[in-house]
């Protein structure tokens, strides 16, 4: 919202602070909390910018000036901020939300906006309505009600109005009984759309919908060495809620109205975890029938099925190793035209020698394919892609008296290539990739010196492009309280598309910052960068382009005014 002049502004200030606004607050902590604490923060960040190409994508000169002020009652947070940057004014003020979580024993109340841990094939947003659980060591529960999404009411006579959506309720609750390895737990939801929620105008073009879902989730360990898992979920749901009900009647009935619009879908995934002496490893299935749709998810996948494996171990105490694999597939239903597979797989292994030396060698790959549905497939457009990387990254590290070495390197393959037999190459990439990074701690000055360089190439249809960036850096902290601090580097930038183009790019960076009292802190930057086509042409061939940008900034944080409980005095104390 931008406010024109500091008279609106004040009275804007004014008006909400009269208000009785209400921020999420846990109300069991209201007692331990400090009566009142006002506090915030003033700065301003002035930057200037040159280019000798021209400022058309940016002011050459910003000035920034803003202002927080936070004020606490009883642990109630009402924060107000004020920006103001070239000639434009921001106003915010606290938001009209209201959440009351108030805790008594085993006891947990929900009051206005807020969320309750369910099945995530259940539900997983939060709601505006009330609420209560209990929970104790073995044995919980919990129920809502309340609205699970605003209405988009809509002019039906805008050409541009908004895509309407009704008001949507809902209703739940939650029941479990274990802890630990062997559990269970029961959710059941029941979510509606209002009907005079929108202008009934919209009512041919949106549908309203309504679904029940009933969940299940739990585990079991019949072994040490063993433990089972299983969440699963069945959800009714109609369509257009509007539509006649079936002939038949049904004691379900009495909690949902079966229409002609209905379907009934299932949910669930399933999971074996093996702890054996030196090997964990694990199995699990998961399946989502089409059109499975539970109206208090804000969004999930259907209509396929996957398997995935793990498994890991450790050898001597200093190898480890990892592999996983897992395949997915859609078109559960057979009426997609064509059925998608998925294929993941990796393997990882680092290796510690000493206190000094370790390395790591990771491989990942995707594989994707296609096969018939209704249609059969045709082999000159059939999707079948790969993808593949393999990375190893050694480090070394030590130390004397007066120095503290670290050196790492890392190698990167990734390719992604079409696998189709018709395929021409268009699509393939291949990139190679090199990092060496050294950095070394001058103890006797406190100051530290980094060096980096890194070299890519990626081949593709009929290219090949090059980058090498290199860079040297050195900060180091000043004055006993090392409240001064200072860092500046020096980098290249080569870029070259083979046969094509060629640019190089020459930059310095300079910081300072220095913080006062804790409360003030003064802060400095600048940075001069040249870069330009290097080609060895006769129209040019030599860093022309200059690009300069020097920042000041300033912040000062404080309290106006702060009752502290007696209960935080004493800890202030201590």
């Amino acid at each position: 919202m931008q406010i024109r002049t500091i008279k609106q502004v004040l009275v804007l200030a004014v008006t909400v602070m009269l208000s009785n606004v209400v921020h999420a607050q846990n109300i069991s902590e209201i007692a331990k909390s400090d009566p009142l604490i006002i506090s915030g923060a003033v700065g301003t960040q002035n930057t200037y910018r040159y280019s000798s190409v021209g400022n058309g994508y940016s002011s050459p000169l910003s000035n920034t000036i803003y202002a927080n002020l936070n004020i606490s009652i009883y642990g109630f947070n009402m924060p107000f901020s004020l920006f103001y940057s070239n000639d434009n004014l921001d106003f915010n003020y606290p938001q009209i939300t209201f959440n009351l979580t108030p805790r008594y024993k085993n006891w947990t109340g929900h009051i206005g906006q807020s969320s309750m841990q369910m099945s995530n094939y259940v539900m997983n947003m939060s709601f505006n309505g009330f609420g209560i659980e209990y929970n104790s060591d073995k044995l919980r529960a919990g129920v809502f009600y309340g609205r699970l999404r605003n209405a988009i009411n809509g002019d039906p006579t805008d050409p541009y109005a908004r895509t309407p959506q009704y008001k949507r309720m809902g209703w739940g609750f939650k029941i479990g009984y274990g802890s630990g390895q062997n559990y269970i737990d029961l959710y059941m939801l029941r979510a509606y759309d209002c009907l005079s929620s929108i202008d009934e105008v919209w009512h041919s073009k949106v549908n309203a919908q309504e679904n029940i879902v009933v969940g299940v989730k739990g585990q079991v360990t019949p072994f040490k060495w063993l433990s089972l898992t299983a969440n699963a979920a069945t959800s009714v749901f109609n369509t257009d809620k509007t539509m006649a009900d079936v002939p038949v009647k049904t004691d379900f009935d009495k909690v949902f109205d079966v229409k002609y619009s209905s379907l009934m879908r299932f949910a669930g995934d399933v999971s074996a975890n093996l702890m054996l002496p030196g090997v964990t490893a694990n199995i699990s299935y998961r399946m989502v029938q089409p059109d499975y749709t539970s109206l208090g998810t804000y969004y999930m996948t259907n209509n396929y099925h996957s398997l995935g494996i793990t498994l890991g171990t450790t050898l001597f105490n200093k190898i480890t190793l990892s592999g996983t694999f897992s395949g997915q597939e859609d078109n559960l239903s057979n009426e997609q035209m064509f059925t998608t597979c998925g294929y993941i797989y990796g393997a990882n292994a680092t290796m510690r020698l000493g206190n000094n030396f370790n390395i790591g060698a990771n491989y990942n790959g995707y594989l994707q394919t296609q096969r018939d549905g209704t249609v059969k497939v045709n082999d000159s457009t059939k999707i079948h892609r790969m993808m593949q990387s393999f990375s190893i990254t050694p480090s070394y590290a030590f130390e004397t008296e007066l120095l503290g070495h670290s050196l790492s390197l890392s190698l990167n393959y990734t390719e992604n290539k079409d696998l189709n037999d018709f395929a021409t190459g268009e699509s393939d990439v291949k990139t190679k990739a090199l990092g060496l990074s050294y950095n070394m701690d001058v103890k006797p000055i406190e100051t530290d010196f980094t060096l980096t360089y890194s070299h890519q190439e990626s081949e593709g249809f009929n290219s090949l492009y090059k980058s090498d960036v290199a860079s040297l850096g050195v900060s180091r902290s000043f004055l006993k309280e090392k409240n001064l601090n200072f860092s500046a580097s020096m980098s290249m930038c080569y870029n070259e598309i083979v046969r094509q183009s060629k640019s190089l790019s020459l930059g310095c960076d300079m910081s300072a910052s220095y913080t006062h009292k804790k409360a003030h802190v003064f802060s400095a930057s600048a940075n001069i960068n040249k870069y330009g086509d290097v080609n060895i042409t006769e129209v040019r061939g030599s860093l022309d382009c200059t690009d300069i940008t020097v920042s000041l900034n300033y912040a000062y944080t404080f309290t106006l005014l702060a009752i502290k409980s007696k209960a935080n005095k004493m800890k202030n104390e201590e």
